[in-house]
């Protein structure tokens, strides 16, 4: 998988599938594009995504293989995921009290 972190006031993952990076899909009216310039970062394995998600207040994880790993680990719930032309894309916020 590609992963880019953002640390601003909050941390964003995002993360894809390393064979989708720069292609876009689209579905009826649903279209997600796996833009390089948001998602390639460092190139690592999906196993790394685990500790990152643990840090993370937003993630954008695009990818089928990326997708399925964060459902196993109950980052994602299965009703918050969707599929454009058979690839996965789900978005976590993390809701801190203030």
């Amino acid at each position: 998988m590609y992963a880019n972190v953002y640390r601003r006031e909050d941390i964003l993952v995002a993360a894809c599938d390393k064979e989708i990076i720069g292609k876009t899909f689209t579905q009826g009216d649903k279209c997600i594009n796996v833009s390089k310039n948001f998602y390639c970062g460092e190139l690592m394995p999906v196993l790394n995504l685990s500790d990152m998600l643990s840090e993370a207040t937003i993630a954008n994880l695009t990818g089928n293989n990326v997708v399925d790993y964060a459902l196993s680990l109950k980052c994602v719930d299965e009703q918050h995921v969707i599929e454009i032309s058979g690839i996965k894309h789900a978005q976590v916020i993390l809701l801190l009290d203030q």
